[in-house]
């Protein structure tokens, strides 16, 4: 707890045979990446409660698979027994998780089992009434072929992996309907300036060598709490400085807090302040820019000067570091990146164009791939289709529903905030009539008069490696041209004056997948009933 979650709060009381290990306090752990203790634990005295005394190992089926509960695609073991995944462990992987996972990597999977979608619906009378596929489909298809392209669109959710990406877009292209955004969270990044203009360049193991960091707009710890654990072991290795401008949270390691005004920025953009030079003197510096400062109004003109300040660094710098870097929340973002699933045309919209216009009754079709993290108008006259595994906030809404496949019931592809595209495996079967979400578009497509040209999940790989040869390479990590970051720092755009602010208000809730379960929903009451001075007071 103490070396590599950051938090001195396991020890032991009393002693000689009434000696117990136990928390300091009359409380839980304050760590997200607690859970782990367990795996260390050489006799395995120490168990997980979830999953207690429910089965033993070898009646378990062990698939190696990959997490999405956040951006880094830390490599985990799912284990099921027949319909249910019942406990999720982590694998070594040094380049990205090392042999940790967080706490709701590891215990959310309670909720792959309730609030899913295992049936078609369509909405009469206003209420939603169980379907046949057919049905289903042909209803979608009727609304997709007689919507104007001009006044359709889709938004990508966080969890979706590459193959249904690349098959939504296919179709509606065939549609001829190009709003269609995989940035649901409303960031501003632009694949079309590069590649290293929304990685993470540095690496995560780039992280073991940093000796400056620079934290813009981001608290790693609930955004990725295994990279800041790395933080915190190079921290602990000694020679690290990290400098934090955005909303003052507790890290498990000393900062140097820079305030929450986005000037601050732009001042070391122009060379001025302390931290700066800094940053310049460093042998090897990063500056790491979250998900929520690009997400803002001004997310464009952060991303430039953070990547005007990340150039500044690596002057006179030997070649082969990049020293910025992008955060990602959303595991399905920058495969979505690389696969152009966001607007490029003049009166293409994007994420906060299509939901205005939703609201304004100016949107024939709204395809939802499992999107849950937006406001959708409560009511008007927009035809929503949602596809997606959990009866979450989005299915509420929606006029068509189509079961999909959650992460450990498919094979699918997915790129982590450093570029490395890695994949799912399948553990157990979809639900009920659920399906696999490439399958469903490819059937949807059929019925619209656009069939896509592939039947099989090889078929689809092959058409879409051809167009982004970057996800072929699974596993593996190649260096993205730095000529992406200097084309970013060239755009300049007005700052808002609001502070920076943490997007991420729950760590337990953050995603349909985790707030259908039940131990994140007992973990997010307990860290709330402590109150945020006891967690700050804590944490340092």
């Amino acid at each position: 707890m103490t070396e590599v979650a950051g938090v001195e709060e396991l020890g032991a009381i009393s002693r000689g045979e009434d000696m117990e290990i136990t928390t300091y306090l009359d409380r839980g752990i304050l760590s997200e990446l607690s859970a782990n203790v367990n795996d260390l634990c050489p006799v395995g005295a120490l168990t997980h409660r979830p999953w207690s005394y429910i089965a033993r190992p070898w009646e378990l089926e062990k698939t190696e698979s990959i997490d999405v509960m956040d951006a880094l695609g830390s490599a985990v073991r799912v284990d099921s027994r027949g319909p249910t995944v019942l406990r999720v462990l982590p694998r070594i992987n040094d380049d990205v998780n090392e042999e940790w996972i967080s706490d709701k990597s590891r215990f959310a999977c309670d909720g792959l089992k309730v609030q899913r979608l295992d049936h078609p619906y369509v909405r009469e009378n206003g209420k939603l009434r169980p379907a046949s596929w057919d049905e289903a489909l042909d209803v979608c298809a009727v609304k997709l072929k007689e919507a104007k392209p001009g006044r359709a669109g889709a938004i990508v959710g966080d969890l979706a992996g590459a193959e249904e990406m690349f098959a939504l877009k296919d179709l509606l292209s065939r549609l001829d309907i190009k709003s269609v955004d995989c940035r649901q969270d409303g960031a501003k990044f632009t694949p079309s300036q590069g590649r290293s203009s929304y990685l993470f360049n540095s690496t995560i193991a780039g992280i073991d060598e940093a000796d400056v960091i620079l934290l813009v707009g981001t608290n790693p710890r609930v955004e990725a709490a295994v990279l800041n654990g790395r933080i915190h072991k190079r921290y602990r290795e000694g020679g690290l400085k990290v400098g934090l401008l955005g909303e003052q949270v507790a890290l498990t390691y000393p900062y140097e807090y820079l305030g929450s005004d986005p000037e601050k920025l732009a001042d070391m953009a122009d060379g001025r302040g302390a931290f700066i030079d800094l940053l310049k003197d460093a042998e090897k510096p990063m500056v790491i820019v979250g998900a929520g400062a690009a997400a803002r109004a001004d997310g464009a003109a952060i991303l430039g000067l953070a990547a005007r300040v990340a150039l500044a660094a690596m002057e006179g710098k030997a070649e082969g570091w990049n020293a910025f870097n992008v955060l990602h929340t959303a595991a399905s973002r920058v495969a979505g990146l690389d696969l152009g699933l966001v607007p490029e045309g003049k009166n293409d919209l994007d994420v906060a164009g299509l939901l205005s216009a939703a609201a304004k009754d100016k949107l024939d079709v709204l395809f939802l791939l499992g999107a849950d993290e937006i406001d959708l108008p409560e009511a008007g006259s927009t035809f929503v289709i949602y596809q997606g595994s959990h009866g979450d906030r989005s299915a509420h809404r929606a006029d068509v529903i189509l079961p999909g496949a959650a992460y450990t019931e498919k094979s699918a592809t997915y790129v982590n905030t450093e570029g490395r595209a890695q994949m799912t495996e399948r553990a157990v079967f979809p639900p009920g009539q659920a399906k696999e979400d490439w399958a469903i578009l490819r059937a949807l497509s059929a019925r619209a008069g656009q069939t896509l040209p592939y039947d099989t999940l090889t078929a689809l790989r092959a058409a879409m490696y051809s167009q982004a040869p970057q996800l072929a390479r699974i596993g593996t990590l190649a260096a993205a041209d730095l000529a992406g970051v200097q084309a970013l720092s060239k755009k300049g755009s007005p700052l808002t004056k609001a502070s920076f602010s943490t997007p991420i208000q729950d760590f337990y809730l953050t995603n349909p997948i985790a707030r259908a379960s039940a131990v994140m929903a007992e973990m997010s009451a307990l860290k709330s009933s402590m109150g945020a001075d006891a967690r700050l007071d804590a944490a340092e």
